[in-house]
C-alpha cells in the first residue's frame, strides 16, 4: 500500500477528523452519574456503521453497553482496539473557561471533556481506518473495536461482559488506549496496568450518635477505625499486614533496563508538586522502580463525626474509610483481601466490615520480549525517528486483566493518541492540540500496514 496517497489523505483531511471529534464531545457520557451512556453508546454504533465498519451493542443486566465493531482487511491477520466512551466528571465546573460538553476552539486547541481522554483517542483510529480505505480502497489488515461504557468508574461491569462476549473479540494482538510522546518527543509504549482493590472499611458501635461525655463509656467507632488503619502501615511505609508482599516478583533484568531508560524526570515533577523530597528520599532509577514496581496501601479518605463550624460535642455512632491497594505482578486482590481479613481479626478488630467497591483488578504485564512489544516498538521508531521507551507498567489501573483473563493475546499501550502531556485529563479544560492530529492517524495508518506482514 501507499504510504504517501494515505498521509496527504490525512493532511487533506484534518478538519474533518476534527469535527468527528467534536461529534463525540459534545455527546455528555460519565459513568460516575450514569449521564448519557446509553446515548453516547448508541452514537459510537451509529458512527461506526456510518464508516462501513459493522458495529452493534452487546448489553448485559444493568452493564453499560459494550460496543464491538468489525472490519475486514486483505491481510487475514487482526488487530483489537480498546477505547471507552464514558468520561470523568466535570468537577468542579467553576474552573471551565468553556462548558466541557461544547467542543471549543482556541489557541490552535480543542477543548472539551473527553478531548483526550478518550474520544480523541477513538476518533484518530476511526480517522485512520478512513484514510486507508480512501487512499487504497481497502483496510490492510482486519480490526475489531471494543469499546466500553465505564472505564473511568473502575470497569466493574467488564469481567461479566467479557465473560459472555469476549468471543467477539478474536484477534492476533490488543492495542489498548492509546499512548503519546513524552516531552522530548520519544514514542512511548506502556506494557501494562497496576492492580487494584479498593474497598470501604466500616466501623458502627452505636444505634445513633451520642453526646461526647459519654465517651468514658461508650466505645468511638472514630477511634476504633484509627486504631486498626494504623495497624496497617508502619511509618517506614511498609505494609504491615502478613504475606502481604508474598506475591511480589523481582524486576527482570530488561525491565529495570527500561526504567533505567526513562527520562529522569521526578525532580521536575516533585517542583510541580510543591515538594521538598519524595518518600525516604528517593529519586532516579530508586524512584522508577518504586512508582512503577511498588504496592501501595492508600487511604482515599475518612468520614466521621462532626466537621463543621463551630463546635458540636459528640461522639459519632460510625466511621468509614476508602482504601485502596495498587498491587503488582504478581499479586492477586482476592489474596489481599483475605489477607487483610485475617489481619483485622488477629488484631482485635473483627467488628469492622470489609465492602469492596467494584470490581478487582489484577496487575498486567507483558513481557519486554513478546513479539507484539517487540513489532509496536520497531514501528514506533521508525515512525517518529526517535527510540521507543518501554514502560513496564503504569502506576495506575484499568480494566486490562478482565480482558487478558479471557482473550488469549498480548495487549499493550502504544503511541499515537490525541492527546499530549499537557492535555489535562481528568481535570479542568481537559484539550487536545489540534496540529497532533495528523500525526496520530497517520501513525495508526502505518502500524495497521505494517501489521499486515507480522507472523507472530
Amino acid at each position: 500500500m501507499s504510504m504517501e496517497s494515505v498521509y496527504q489523505y490525512v493532511d487533506d483531511h484534518v478538519e474533518d477528523a476534527v469535527q468527528l471529534l467534536e461529534r463525540l464531545v459534545q455527546q455528555p457520557s460519565v459513568s460516575a452519574q450514569n449521564w448519557g451512556i446509553q446515548e453516547m453508546a448508541e452514537l459510537c454504533v451509529e458512527i461506526l456503521n456510518e464508516e462501513g465498519i459493522d458495529a452493534q451493542l452487546l448489553e448485559l443486566g444493568d452493564a453499560p453497553p459494550l460496543v464491538v465493531g468489525k472490519a475486514a482487511g486483505v491481510s487475514p491477520r487482526r488487530l483489537m482496539m480498546y477505547n471507552h466512551y464514558d468520561v470523568q466528571p466535570t468537577d468542579p465546573i467553576e474552573l471551565w473557561e468553556s462548558d466541557p460538553f461544547t467542543p471549543t476552539r482556541r489557541d490552535g486547541n480543542l477543548y472539551g471533556r473527553g478531548a483526550s481522554d478518550n474520544k480523541g483517542d477513538l476518533a484518530v483510529r476511526i480517522c485512520a481506518l478512513r484514510a486507508l480505505r480512501a487512499a487504497n480502497g481497502e483496510l490492510p489488515v482486519g480490526v475489531t473495536f471494543m469499546l466500553e461504557g465505564e472505564e473511568e468508574s473502575g470497569s466493574p461491569h467488564l469481567p461479566a461482559l467479557m465473560a459472555e462476549y469476549g468471543h467477539h473479540f478474536a484477534a492476533d494482538a490488543g492495542l489498548l488506549e492509546a499512548g503519546g510522546t513524552n516531552r522530548e518527543g520519544q514514542p512511548v509504549l506502556t506494557l501494562g496496568v497496576k492492580g487494584l482493590l479498593y474497598l470501604e472499611l466500616h466501623c458502627r458501635t452505636t444505634n445513633s450518635d451520642s453526646h461526647s461525655a459519654t465517651a468514658a463509656v461508650i466505645p468511638s467507632p472514630a477511634w476504633r477505625l484509627n486504631w486498626a488503619l494504623s495497624s496497617l502501615k508502619a511509618p517506614d511505609e511498609t505494609v504491615l499486614i502478613e504475606g502481604f508482599y508474598d506475591g511480589v516478583r523481582d524486576w527482570w533484568e530488561d525491565e529495570i533496563e527500561a526504567l533505567r531508560a526513562m527520562p529522569a524526570d521526578d525532580q521536575k515533577q516533585l517542583k510541580e508538586k510543591g515538594l521538598k523530597a519524595y518518600l525516604d528520599n528517593v529519586s532516579g532509577l530508586e524512584y522508577r522502580k518504586r512508582l512503577y514496581g511498588r504496592p501501595t496501601c492508600n487511604i482515599c479518605g475518612i468520614e466521621t463525626g462532626y466537621t463543621g463550624p463551630g463546635l458540636k460535642t459528640v461522639l459519632p455512632a460510625e466511621a468509614k474509610a476508602k482504601l485502596d491497594f495498587r498491587l503488582v505482578p504478581d499479586q492477586r486482590p482476592e489474596d489481599i483481601l483475605d489477607k487483610l481479613r485475617r489481619h483485622l481479626d488477629a488484631g482485635g478488630f473483627t467488628d469492622i466490615e470489609i465492602h469492596p467497591i467494584a470490581a478487582h483488578e489484577a496487575p498486567v504485564r507483558v513481557s519486554l520480549q513478546d513479539p507484539f512489544v517487540k513489532f509496536c516498538a520497531q514501528t514506533a521508531e521508525e515512525f517518529y525517528g526517535k527510540k521507543a521507551l518501554l514502560t513496564p507498567n503504569t502506576a495506575g489501573t484499568m480494566g486490562t486483566s478482565a480482558m487478558t483473563d479471557v482473550l488469549p493475546y498480548s495487549m499493550i499501550f502504544a503511541p499515537g493518541g490525541a492527546g499530549y502531556w499537557g492535555s489535562s485529563v481528568h481535570a479542568p479544560n481537559e484539550h487536545i492540540r489540534i496540529a497532533d492530529l495528523a500525526d496520530a492517524i497517520k501513525y495508526h495508518t502505518f502500524l495497521l500496514t505494517r501489521f499486515a506482514g507480522t507472523t507472530f
